[in-house]
């Protein structure tokens, strides 16, 4: 345990915050795959990443602009995927992640 501990102390908060931010997208992409997709989960993971890269911009380092495409990506998959499965349905679409 002290070693995993030594090794994250020696890396970069921003290198790390990056990370979890990937992992978020994946996260998102994930409930998006699923059939049929899990929205709401989906919602929550575009939310929280767009919270970290819309809130902490260019203190992600070189993660930035990468992270910034890739929630751009996650965002319009969404609305393209919730529109599909509200249209499929029948029903009126839901809002989207902003």
């Amino acid at each position: 345990m002290e070693a995993l501990r030594r090794q994250l102390v020696s890396t970069p908060a921003a290198v790390v915050v990056a990370n979890h931010a990937y992992g978020l997208f994946e996260l998102a992409a994930i409930h998006l795959s699923e059939r049929p997709p899990r929205l709401d989960d989906a919602r929550l993971a575009v939310d929280a990443l767009g919270s970290l890269v819309d809130g902490l911009g260019s203190r992600l380092g070189e993660a930035a602009p990468s992270l910034r495409q890739a929630l751009d990506q996650i965002r319009l998959a969404f609305v393209q995927i919730s529109s599909h499965t509200d249209t499929a349905n029948g029903t009126t679409p839901s809002p989207a992640a902003p």
